[in-house]
């Protein structure tokens, strides 16, 4: 359930964001969504951009602190993400839910909220000599529709998305 929710939370982010958020069926070299932007012209071509989607119960960010923790279950998770790679570029999304699962949602008037966010990050370049590796996941970098935009502008450019 945990997985259902975080692919609603980045499919309705891309949709905002101009983009298609296509759910991988099966785990295809440690890609869970890849979301492609439409070129803007006819004479441009698409946008792709690829992601690891982690959801956990384990933690809940203080917005007040610089980053949080997160475990990876598989060192081979890790390391997807950390390898060198040129076009797509590849990011981490981690979603923070609560413990008890009818707590994740709730209707607000106007709309239905959901109760935690998603935060990204990009591994590129980072070791790790443990068998689970942990990581700093940056509390302001909440995955939202203008942060998408951004980062793929940014991979677009050639920039780094490290800063």
């Amino acid at each position: 359930m945990m997985e259902q929710l975080q692919e609603g939370y980045v499919s309705s982010v891309a949709a905002t964001a101009g983009c298609s958020a296509e759910v991988l069926s099966k785990d295809t070299f440690g890609v869970d969504v890849q979301f492609i932007r439409p070129p803007r012209t006819h004479l441009e071509q698409e946008s792709m951009l690829f992601a690891q989607l982690k959801c956990t119960t384990q933690v809940t960010p203080d917005r007040n602190a610089k980053s949080f923790q997160y475990r990876f279950s598989k060192r081979e998770y890790f390391e997807s993400l950390a390898m060198a790679r040129s076009y797509p570029q590849k990011i981490l999304i981690v979603m923070t839910v609560p413990v008890e699962q009818l707590e994740w949602t709730k209707v607000v008037d106007g709309g239905l909220l959901v109760r935690r966010e998603c935060y990204w990050v990009h591994l590129e370049g980072q070791t790790s000599p443990l068998v689970k590796p942990v990581i700093d996941v940056p509390t302001e970098n909440v995955f939202d529709a203008e942060t998408l935009i951004r980062i793929m502008e940014r991979q677009d450019r050639g920039e780094s998305l490290d800063g």
